[in-house]
């Protein structure tokens, strides 16, 4: 294994011996993951205006994160159970299922539980795609691969809304559906002949349910709080979603049948500070991503593309410096992680300085430095954790990497939309409004940066440790 872990890691080397079809199921997995959140958000208001659905406009972000935060949360022990190819395969079917159904939905009441289902299929399809990188790469190629996955949230951040805003204008959202629905067909058929059976170890055949359910609670309760106007309510709800995180952490700690690995509750372990730097931090950046355009629509008199395409500057300054670390040794990945963190915390501050009455382009400088912050650690931070989990937790440690972060999202989303909400968003956007909500919301971002900050700091500070580095080639 020593070999593999010091020898130079190369673009041709990554893609050499067979590697290649591998990598690109797992790129056309990311891109179905990103680009249908993207399409869907674009589409929305020709589907409200089809389906009559307008009161239920945050059900279908509500739902799929639903499905898709358990779903990945539950992808590295379905894996275990059945087998990499097979849960892959499924992923994809399931996906193709819940396209078609919001396809042919003649009402918001299909269409919504169409939202579900994709969000399942694309839970367990990101989920199992870290779990894929995991086993079936060697430790070698994971920054590089990480800055491949960033490259295609980038691209899909500039090509999704374009293809949602196409088909929209011209009448054909359900378009949309078919296109996602054949893509999840194609990536199934390919898992079913490019994945191994059997990369990971297998495990009892049992299934950590009472852990589902207590983040299915703890899920719906924050999605909820998103969904409510009154903000006590909101923050109520938001507090009692995180109650119920920690409970679960505490109780599949001691559970004989984990649904995470046995270290993501301590703070003291490389796992568990990553995890929760990445809750954390994901948490920070919602904000300005879901009233990043809406404040620069009416502070700045941007029209809503372009506020749209300055909100993406955001992804792409991720995509740039995902690639600029990409090759980055364990030492100096660190010293990248703890930089990351900086420009981070650093977003809320800037943004609450500029979003009200600064040029755009500082907006966008402000933008671009959160952005970059998550391209220099979010995949050192993957490498990070996948190098220290043991093996026998390396299936559900590595799919864990993404439930964590959809889970910070929901929470993060929650927060910004009450605190949106009490700064008079929620009453109608106006110039007094936006001004206000412009301020309060990334201040109520700066404790969430802050905590993500201190989290990966301390990851940094730990030592590398020997268990748990080795991938198959």
């Amino acid at each position: 294994m020593s070999e593999h872990r010091h020898a130079p890691s190369t673009w041709a080397d990554l893609l050499a011996a067979g590697r290649l079809p591998r990598f690109a199921l797992i790129c056309l997995g990311v891109w179905l993951n990103a680009a249908d959140a993207l399409v869907t958000a674009t589409i929305m208001p020709s589907v409200g205006a089809d389906l009559g659905g307008y009161a239920f406009f945050s059900w279908s972000v509500a739902g799929f994160l639903l499905g898709a935060i358990l779903a990945g949360a539950s992808a590295g022990r379905f894996s275990e159970i059945v087998g990499l190819r097979p849960a892959t395969v499924m992923a994809g079917l399931v996906l193709t299922a819940g396209c078609v159904l919001s396809a042919l939905a003649p009402g918001m009441g299909l269409f919504l539980l169409g939202r579900v289902v994709q969000g399942a299929g694309s839970g367990w399809m990101s989920g199992l795609a870290m779990v894929a990188i995991a086993f079936l790469f060697p430790e070698r190629h994971l920054g590089r691969i990480f800055a491949a996955v960033a490259a295609v949230w980038g691209l899909a951040t500039i090509l999704g809304p374009l293809l949602g805003g196409l088909l929209a204008a011209a009448g054909s959202w359900r378009t949309v559906f078919w296109i996602f629905a054949a893509q999840a067909a194609l990536f199934a058929v390919a898992a079913r002949f490019l994945l191994p059976r059997e990369a990971t170890p297998a495990q009892a055949a049992t299934v950590p349910w009472r852990q589902l359910g207590l983040l299915c609670l703890a899920v719906a309760a924050i999605g909820c709080a998103d969904m409510i106007q009154r903000p006590g309510l909101a923050l109520a709800l938001v507090g009692l979603g995180l109650g119920l995180l920690v409970w679960l952490l505490r109780f599949d700690r001691r559970a004989t049948h984990r649904l995470l690995p046995r270290m993501a509750a301590n703070l003291g372990a490389v796992p568990g500070a990553g995890y929760a730097a990445m809750f954390f931090l994901t948490a920070t950046s919602i904000g300005f991503l879901i009233y990043g355009p809406a404040l620069l629509q009416q502070l700045h008199g941007l029209t809503p593309l372009a506020a749209g395409y300055a909100v993406a500057a955001h992804a792409m300054a991720w995509t740039l410096a995902a690639f600029v670390v990409s090759g980055a040794t364990p030492q100096t990945g660190d010293r990248w992680i703890r930089l990351g963190a900086a420009c981070i915390l650093a977003g809320p501050i800037l943004l609450a300085l500029v979003m009200r009455e600064a040029a755009v382009p500082l907006v966008i400088a402000a933008a671009v430095i959160m952005g970059a912050g998550f391209g220099f650690s979010s995949a050192l931070m993957n490498r990070r954790v996948l190098a220290a989990l043991p093996d026998e937790d390396r299936a559900i440690g590595s799919s864990a990497l993404i439930a964590v972060r959809q889970t910070g999202e929901a929470v993060g989303a929650a927060i910004a939309g009450a605190t949106a909400n009490l700064a008079g968003f929620g009453a109608g956007l106006t110039l007094i409004s936006a001004r206000s909500t412009a301020l309060w919301v990334f201040i109520a971002a700066l404790p969430l940066a802050l905590a993500g900050a201190m989290a990966a700091w301390r990851m940094t500070r730990l030592p590398h440790g020997e268990d748990g580095q080795g991938t198959g080639g």
